[in-house]
């Protein structure tokens, strides 16, 4: 026993050790199994996902089922930057609390474990066995990228990969092919197959199957659609109601490496049709919508199977532009909260909304609330509300009579700190400032502010906020418009303001809470 213990103690010691080097990394702090993850560590998030330690970063295999979401990801056991890819796995049953179970892939002789996707095979086509997880992912062999296949039959614990992987070489000429997004397709009288969207640098090839094995071409979107200033990657591909009605379109979501709206990676979208086989556009190839205006929403993935009809997605809270510098110590990687889609229709045609989950209302702790406010330059509505982690739900009316020029909150404020959240009237635009957000250092350009236009909702602007330890996201008119954004201001840096630049403005609404921790664990199974 003693010597495990010294054995033990040793491992910790060159862990610890390699840490620093790798930049003055603060000690290990680490989890063992069955107990909470610490969240004690400077810009550790409170209440979204976050990697236990070392390295993540886009969320692979989302998929329910029974009773639990799991959310697999992009994972380095050994390092805080990038690196050989395994895939994590964490479990919750309200997308809120969550267990960290042991990695579900690691690589093997044919590469390395790149994203993916997971689907129950409810009918047993691929013969693995009944309500059989499956899990479709690429296998990267220096450069070389190919669809492999995986199993588990005990809720997602164990995992089997298929002999036969690859199961779909890389077509020839193209040298990016990865990131398959696999789901079930129903075509009339019940019959139906499986189709695979795989990015294929700039085009998003498409595929078929009946049994998740074998796998035939049908079909190719992109090249001269949308923004092709960077590689395309993991897709995802979902129906979604239009207004809550009976009409339906297919939202096609695509990752950019390079020119999104708040400079590096990002996501583009893409409203059209998909008949079994092809995505088809609804608008000019010229057209390009964009989920997210802030720096850090990438790779965003939705969840197969959820309950009660809902698409629900999130994605890897960072940008490539500075992902592997943030300013964290022993890990590197957390994520979005999970967010709830829709469609609506507007004045330039119908685009997607997001909203946070509802099911993020169990955190809501002290509750501040103000009703029908005018708000002139010398108020100081908040001085008396503070915190790391707070929900603002605010409803501003923009009269032309007594219109302010620029208006919003500043928060996690502190000496020469703040992030600013600002609607400005007379440009019709939202934007986050995070130029003086804390530490900016770390990367040239972080520190800038980010813009997007949004006009009023018949006379209003509504603004709802999450801001957690290192992290705003705020979500514009119903997620019309939508900023994701890391910040890393100094502990103490706590305050709260709401800020007028002009006469005055009415404010119909306020809401704030204080936001209790979520609970994450480890979980050795």
């Amino acid at each position: 026993m003693r010597g495990q213990l010294w054995l033990k103690l040793l491992l910790l010691i060159v862990m610890v050790g390699s840490l620093a080097m790798l930049g003055g990394c603060s000690a290990m702090v680490t989890a063992e199994p069955g107990d909470a993850i610490t969240l004690d560590e400077p810009f550790r998030p409170q209440y979204h996902v976050s990697v236990p330690q070392m390295w993540a970063n886009d969320p692979n295999g989302l998929v329910f089922y029974d009773g639990e979401y799991h959310l697999f990801y992009q994972h380095n056991p050994d390092d805080v930057v990038w690196g050989p890819m395994h895939w994590g796995h964490a479990v919750s049953a309200d997308m809120v609390n969550w267990t960290h179970l042991p990695i579900a892939l690691y690589p093997d002789e044919l590469g390395t474990i790149f994203s993916g996707s997971a689907v129950i095979d409810w009918d047993n086509t691929a013969g693995f066995g009944e309500e059989a997880m499956v899990a479709v992912f690429t296998h990267n062999d220096d450069g070389r990228q190919m669809q492999s296949v995986a199993y588990s039959t005990d809720k997602g614990r164990t995992w089997t990969k298929v002999a036969g992987n690859p199961v779909l070489e890389p077509p020839k000429n193209i040298r990016n092919f990865r990131d398959p997004k696999v789901f079930w397709y129903e075509t009339a009288g019940g019959a139906g197959h499986w189709v695979m969207a795989v990015s294929g640098g700039n085009i998003i090839l498409f595929f078929t199957s009946p049994d998740l094995l074998h796998w035939e071409s049908s079909g190719g979107f992109g090249l001269t659609h949308g923004a092709t200033c960077g590689v395309w990657e993991t897709p995802d591909l979902f129906p979604l109601p239009i207004d809550g009605g009976p009409g339906t379109r297919w939202v096609l979501a695509v990752a950019i490496g390079g020119c999104a709206p708040a400079g590096g990676s990002g996501v583009q979208y893409f409203v059209g049709d998909f008949d079994g086989l092809t995505f088809t556009s609804d608008n000019d190839k010229d057209t390009i919508l964009w989920a997210d205006f802030g720096a850090d929403f990438y790779a965003p993935q939705s969840w197969s199977e959820a309950p009660d009809g809902r698409r629900l997605w999130l994605a890897w809270l960072n940008n490539w532009a500075y992902a592997q510098d943030i300013p964290t110590s022993t890990w590197r990687g957390s994520f979005s909260v999970p967010r709830e889609l829709a469609l609506v229709t507007t004045a330039d045609g119908v685009r997607l909304t997001q909203q946070p989950i509802a099911e993020l209302q169990q955190l809501r702790g002290e509750h501040w609330q103000w009703r029908d406010e005018v708000i002139g330059p010398d108020a100081n509505l908040l001085a008396d509300v503070s915190g790391e982690t707070l929900e603002i739900m605010a409803e501003f009316a923009i009269d032309d009579l007594n219109e302010a020029d620029r208006f919003g909150f500043r928060v996690r404020t502190g000496d020469d700190e703040s992030t600013t959240i600002g609607y400005a009237t007379k440009a019709r635009t939202l934007y986050v400032d995070r130029a003086q957000s804390g530490d900016v250092a770390f990367s040239p350009g972080f520190g800038a502010a980010h813009t997007a236009a949004m006009e009023p909702v018949d006379g209003l602007i509504r603004l709802h906020v999450l801001i957690d330890s290192s992290s705003v996201e705020v979500f514009g008119n119903d997620g019309r418009v939508v900023f994701s954004e890391r910040i890393f201001p100094a502990g103490d840096s706590l305050g709260l303001e709401l800020f007028l630049d002009g006469q005055q403005v009415t404010l119909n609404a306020l809401d704030i809470w204080q936001l209790e921790p979520a609970t994450f664990r480890v979980d050795d199974l």
